[in-house]
């Protein structure tokens, strides 16, 4: 028996942040009929799974698709984001995408979607819920899983752990049932900063809580990135210094050092100096609770996880049944080697600005409908790889830290 066939232009696998963006490019500027497979039962990828607590770092108009404003543009009236545009939550950004599919790519009668689905090499899209089978016959074949974005709860820790030891992913400190003598996070990223201020925001004593921070890492001043006209004259500023930083910088770390002078980048310690940067934002208020900490363990990564003890690449520190251990070591986007975004037959979607997916998938599927040579398409969008450590990776070093600066703008 055949399978049903379906002949699209464009077969886009994922329906995550990074297909969607592209997708609504496509749908906006284009005629194309599309199919999208994704093995989620909704649109989100990674936000399907993310901690309840999790907000975006940067305005929440800063991300989404191209043709819909994420949020209500109002500013928060209170908590740590005091006066400064709102942060969509986890479960506004799903909401968001799933508005987006419903009530603007499937009414267009050009995209047809597949959830809780796989695809293979050879096209055949298999639902995993009932098992049926079609195949898509495309013009142009759309990997958006590349990145591999990934949250704790996609996987397990990447350590051993004994099994009387207590440790969860961020998403199960909501169904905490009772205290715990100690809260140990682990894990240095934007999840670990947001799982210790979830932890002293609901009543934990800081002397409670051990954050295993593997390296530190830079932090932008949300401040400097606002969408409001209001805030306009400090973004300019902020495009300014980082002008200046990169032009009077003799090195990676000079550039960095005169970001901070600036106020432009903070670090948590301020006698420690990062060796990262995710790209992650943070107002004065998380910075000043992040700072109550004081048992921060700077051992490197954690190898084993004993019943008395916590092993790391430098040392040892001790634990107990009593504590509650809280991975949040998943790399979120790890490391991977760019390639050319358009090939022929297939576009592999990755960051063309730092700081900025969505509008890097957006700007992908715009040179897509609008542009006919790869070679031109490849000029316009060239991948950067996301941020990571602070030597040896080029998009910290010369054409990044100038994407860098530019910030959200």
């Amino acid at each position: 028996m055949h399978e049903p066939v379906i002949e699209v232009d464009y077969l886009i696998i994922g329906a995550g942040a990074a297909g969607m963006a592209f997708a609504d490019s496509l749908v906006n500027e284009t005629k194309s009929t599309i199919a999208m497979v994704d093995r989620q039962q909704r649109p989100g990828g990674h936000w399907t799974h993310a901690y309840p607590f999790v907000r975006l770092h940067q305005p929440s108009a800063f991300y989404g698709v191209n043709s819909r404003t994420l949020g209500s543009g109002a500013k928060d009236a209170f908590g740590l984001n005091k006066g400064f545009y709102e942060l969509a939550s986890g479960s506004e950004v799903t909401s968001y995408f799933d508005m987006v599919m419903r009530q603007q790519f499937l009414p267009s009668g050009r995209v047809q979607y597949f959830p809780m689905s796989e695809v293979g090499d050879d096209g055949i899209v298999t639902s995993v819920v009932s098992g049926r089978q079609l195949k898509v016959r495309a013009g142009k074949v759309v990997d958006a899983t590349y990145s591999h974005t990934a949250v704790p709860s996609m996987r397990t820790p990447q350590y051993a752990v004994a099994s009387s030891i207590a440790c969860v992913p961020p998403n199960d400190l909501a169904r905490i049932a009772k205290a715990h003598a100690a809260y140990v996070v682990i894990g240095s990223g934007k999840t670990g900063m947001d799982t210790c201020i979830w932890l002293l925001e609901n009543g934990v004593d800081p002397d409670r809580v051990h954050w295993i921070m593997p390296r530190d890492y830079w932090w932008m001043n949300r401040a400097a990135y606002q969408p409001g006209e209001e805030f306009f004259a400090r973004l300019v500023e902020s495009i300014a210094n980082g002008v200046e930083a990169l032009a009077s910088g003799v090195s990676v770390d000079d550039v960095f050092a005169r970001l901070e002078t600036f106020d432009e980048f903070r670090r948590i310690d301020s006698s420690v100096k990062p060796t990262g940067y995710h790209g992650g934002f943070v107002s004065d208020g998380e910075m000043d609770q992040l700072r109550r900490i004081r048992n921060v363990i700077r051992l490197g990564r954690v190898i084993r996880v004993d019943t008395d003890q916590i092993v790391l690449e430098r040392g040892a520190i001790p634990t107990s049944r009593d504590s509650l251990h809280i991975d949040c070591s998943a790399a979120g986007v790890p490391a991977r080697p760019t390639k050319p975004i358009f090939e022929g037959d297939r576009i592999t979607l990755q960051w063309v600005r730092l700081s900025q997916p969505t509008f890097s998938w957006s700007l992908i599927g715009h040179v897509e409908a609008t542009y006919q040579d790869d070679a031109e398409k490849n000029r316009i969008c060239t991948p950067i790889p996301p941020p990571g450590s602070l030597h040896g990776r080029p998009n910290l070093s010369s054409r990044g830290i100038g994407s860098l600066c530019n910030g959200c703008g």
